[in-house]
Formats: structure tokens, sequence, C-alpha cells
């Protein structure tokens, strides 16, 4: 029998009503068997996120010793949740031992994972499946990182023999035994784990979108919905900003080749994206599969004589950087200049640091800063095999008035990636978007 792992986002337990809409869709289709669930989100604008209001009960403990104030607004969420779907779960109970073990705790990580947790544990009673922890069945290494092997074992003993079963998403268990998290939308990484674990034959993944779409909604109205996707294609758009799925969430599924459908929770009717392997990948027609961008970067531009014949001067420059604890996004090169892409947030307190120790480092003739930079990528398959798509690309960009300040194409011919100004961020994707999928 096929096995679907369906996580659900945030927006989809954001209150009892929309639950009780998840519950009828995992009952509609009997191959829907291991639910992941996300921390209740806004329920309207100006709503706060409860993952948020976590953060800000651990601020409280930290500043204060306790966290009462701050957690009270936790409790009345769940509390009217509980009372909306009308489930027999002594909540209150429940609250307060996770009140007490968040001040025995006393961990950031820890704090903001109750969300999930509790989530988890109402959709459990909601559905009358098993409850499996995060916390028993995630694990981390040393460095972090997600255990991979350790955890498929785990999380496959647990759900063994289990028609069905509920996991809190968003966090597991460090090797020094405390709770860990993800980053901010890891629920899609639990999900895509338990899929791997289960040998599942599809990865829904439930969000409050139709599907990926070809750019931002907030900059072009009702852009084209993406029917395919390939994996590589998702990670060059998610990791350049397109937010519908974590873009670390690719890897456990695209390993065991296993396709994934993002899905509306609110429109279950609606076909949604698949996301599959480039070997069953079909195009869609567009040359351009994608656009997607984020701002605020800064290029330190290098240039030096000779740069191309001097042995080890990457790795010299790198070096520099590795000291300082600074992640480099992009290193686009020439034969005697070098340019490093890093976020603007990264850069906090250390630009000056740098750029002492690159010049003494390597010598250059030139070190220049240039702030403010978007970065801007168009993805797709086609691009690769269709004459004159970077033509059509730069001069679409050219018609709109904007300076393209770098320029950085990858090996595959998947993407190509530009960096323009702050102030030109918005102007380029529609330019770029309404060059390849019109008006």
């Amino acid at each position: 029998m096929a096995v679907k792992v369906c996580k659900f986002g945030g927006t989809s337990m954001a209150d009892g009503n929309v639950i009780n809409n998840v519950k009828s869709i995992i009952e509609s289709d009997v191959e829907r068997r291991f639910i992941v669930v996300s921390a209740p989100g806004k329920r309207f604008s100006g709503d706060i996120k409860v993952t948020d209001l976590l953060y800000a009960c651990y601020d409280e403990l930290e500043a204060e010793g306790s966290c009462e104030k701050s957690f009270a607004p936790v409790c009345n969420r769940f509390r009217a949740i509980v009372k909306e779907l009308g489930i027999d779960i002594n909540i209150d109970q429940i609250l307060e031992l996770t009140r007490r073990r968040i001040v025995k705790e006393r961990s950031r990580d820890f704090t903001a994972s109750r969300g999930e947790y509790l989530s988890a544990r109402i959709m459990a009673e909601v559905l009358g499946a098993k409850f499996i922890d995060a916390e028993e069945v995630i694990f981390f290494d040393k460095n972090g990182f997600l255990d991979g092997e350790k955890s498929y074992k785990a999380i496959s003993a647990a759900a063994s023999g289990e028609k069905l079963a509920v996991f809190p998403g968003f966090y597991g268990k460090g090797a020094n035994g405390k709770v860990k998290t993800f980053s901010r939308g890891g629920s899609d990484i639990t999900g895509a784990v338990v899929a791997r674990a289960v040998s599942a034959t599809l990865y829904e993944n439930w969000t409050d979108v139709s599907g990926f779409l070809a750019c931002d909604p907030a900059l072009v109205p009702s852009p084209k919905r993406i029917k395919m996707l390939s994996y590589k294609e998702l990670r060059e758009l998610s990791y350049m900003g397109a937010n519908v799925l974590h873009a670390d969430s690719i890897f456990p599924v695209r390993k065991a080749n296993i396709p994934v459908q993002i899905k509306n929770t609110f429109r279950p009717q609606d076909e949604g994206t698949s996301i599959v392997p480039s070997s069953i990948y079909r195009p869609c027609g567009n040359v351009v599969t994608g656009i997607s961008g984020k701002k605020n970067f800064t290029v330190i531009f290098i240039e030096k004589s000779l740069m191309n014949s001097e042995i080890g001067f990457m790795r010299k420059v790198l070096t520099v950087l590795e000291e300082a604890c600074v992640s480099v996004e992009h290193v686009p090169s020439g034969i005697d200049t070098m340019s490093l892409v890093i976020a603007n947030e990264a850069l906090e307190g250390k630009l000056e640091t740098l750029l002492e120790g690159i010049k003494r480092a390597v010598q250059p003739d030139t070190v220049r800063v240039i702030e403010n930079i978007s970065l801007i990528s168009t993805v797709g398959h086609g691009m690769s095999s269709s004459v004159g798509t970077s033509a059509r690309l730069f001069s679409a960009i050219a018609d709109a008035g904007i300076n393209i300040k770098m320029i950085d194409q990858g090996s595959s011919e998947l993407n190509i990636m530009v960096g323009v100004s702050d102030d030109d961020y918005e102007k380029c994707i529609k330019a770029i978007y309404f060059e390849f999928f019109g008006k």
C-alpha cells in the first residue's frame, strides 16, 4: 500500500476550525498515514505566531527568572483551539507541565519547540492517532547537523505497525541530550526526514498557497503557478528567497527519490506543484521556471595582477573569512579579480577586520566594497537548451534602466544570477518576469 507523509504548516494549525479542515483532508485518503505539524501560525493580520510568543517567553525567563506573563498568551491560544475542537484533553495540565519544563530547561531551543509539541499532542487527539515525540526520534550530531541514519532508524521503529501517527516538526535531540531546533521553517525538514524513514511514496506539504509561483506575488500580481519543479530548481529558488518550502528539506527526499507535492489547506482541490527528480522532470513549456531574490548583500571586490598564477590565492582569502566565522554566498572571479558576496548580517562589526585581514594575506592591488546589493536568480532547466536566454535576460534588465553590478552563472546552466542595487530589486524582478512570462 502506498504511504503518504503530510506536513501541515502554521496557518493549517492556526485555530480549531482550520484543524478540523486538516482532519477532513487526512481522513479523505487512507494513504495519509504519517502527519507532521507546525506550531499555530497567524489567524489574522496583526496576530502573533505561537513560536514568536514562545521566544518572548524565553526572553522573559532570561530577564526575570520567570515566564508567567509571556506564557499566558500561549495558554490562551491552545485553550481556545481545544475549546473550538471540543476534544477531551486536559490541556491545562499539559500546559502547566510544559511551563515547568521550560523553566527547568532554560533553553531557547526547547522553549521554541513547545509550539510544535503542543500542536502535535492536540492533532493526535483529534485523529485518534499515536503521538510520536520528535525528541525521541530526530537526532543531531555533535556539530549540530541532522544525524540522518540514526533518525531514520528511530522513526521507522517508532512508526512500525502504526496506521496513523503524528509527529511535531521543527525539533529533535542534540548530541548533548537536550532539545535542539532546526532553523525557522524546519518542520518542512522534519516532514522530509519522516518521509524518507517510512519509505513514503509521496511527501505532501500543506501550506496556505496553491503551490510555487513563478515569482513573489507581492511584486507581480497573480504570477503564474509552477506545475512542476525539479529538486535542483527547488533548491535554487528556495535558497534565494522563495519561502514556500525550506531549502534544506529537499535533501532527505531527494536521496530516496520521493516526490513532493505542495498543496493548499484552504483549497485542497487545487493541483498544487509537484517537485520531482530530474530523471522524471518534464518541462512545462517555459524557458524559465521561476525567479527569486534576496536583498542586503555586500560585495568585497579584490583585484591583483597575475592573481590567476598565484598558487593558494583564493585559499588565503577564504581563510581570512573562515577565521572571522563569516560565510560567503558566492565567489565570482576573473583572471585578475575576485568578488566575495556576503550577506550584510554576517558582516556586522566585522567588515574592517576582514578588509585588513585580506590586505595582509594577499597584498591586493585594490580592494573595494560595494554595499546594498540584491541577488536575483533566474532558474530553469529549459535555459540551457534555449538559444538567446541570456540575451533576453540582460536586454530586459537594460531596457528597464537597471545597471548590473555582478553576473554569476553556474556550470549546470540551471541558474543565472545577477547583482543589482537594492533600489532596483523590485524593478529587476518585474522586468525578468514580464520578459519570460508576459504581462
